[in-house]
């Protein structure tokens, strides 16, 4: 009996992975405290640039009254890249930076990556208007396949060959992925802004305890 030797086996590598979390139990107090902040920020700037129509806050993450979010943000980012094979106990995660933003009508977010030592990006989505176009927007990282690129047969299709997939943002709904990866977000077409809290985490070495005395070597 003739046995087939042009069996193919497939095997996945270098993947990207984008983390989902359903955190709804904080969406009412970010929501507020965004909403304080934002408005500080108006004091400083009312007029919106027409040409970028967005405010952005300074950073949040010290808030106390953030402490909960904030803590399940750094914890879950430790996870993702203890789970993603990296040695991590002796490194704990900490907060880069975290602000809010508030996109109003046609506000865009461009494509871009995040450098500076972060090693995860993440969102957290405050207000979604029913009516908004606004889709977050993940690229493909691997500038060498991007270079090489052939045309996709559907664009619809999460592929292999997919430039970039979609994502539809929900008000409670909490996105990480590995800051490599560039993002964006479509224009908002409501006349309702989005507002979202977007952060990144970096990593710091944990400091060994002191040792009394001479050290023997």
């Amino acid at each position: 009996m003739e046995t087939n030797q042009n069996v193919v086996s497939e095997g996945y590598y270098f993947t990207t992975t984008v983390y989902r979390i359903e955190a709804k139990q904080h969406l009412e107090n970010a929501r507020l405290v965004a909403l304080d902040y934002l408005k500080q920020s108006e004091e400083h700037q009312k007029d919106l640039n027409p040409i970028y129509p967005v405010r952005m806050t300074g950073n949040m993450f010290s808030d106390p009254k953030l402490h909960d979010l904030a803590s399940l943000i750094v914890q879950t980012a430790w996870d993702i890249l203890d789970a993603q094979g990296y040695q991590m106990d002796n490194y704990n995660t900490v907060f880069l930076s975290m602000w809010a933003q508030e996109h109003h009508k046609y506000s865009l977010m461009e494509q871009h990556a995040h450098g500076e030592n972060a090693q995860i990006v993440g969102f957290y989505f405050l207000d979604i208007p029913e009516d908004s176009t606004t889709r977050m927007v993940l690229f493909d990282p691997r500038p060498a396949k991007v270079q090489i690129n052939l045309p996709e047969k559907n664009m619809v299709d999460i592929t292999y060959g997919s430039n970039a997939i979609n994502f539809t943002p929900e008000p409670g709904v909490m996105f990480l992925t590995n800051a490599w990866v560039p993002h964006s977000f479509t224009r908002n077409g409501s006349d309702k802004p989005v507002r979202f809290i977007h952060f990144n985490i970096g990593v710091e070495r944990v400091k060994a305890p002191q040792q009394e005395g001479p050290v023997i070597i």
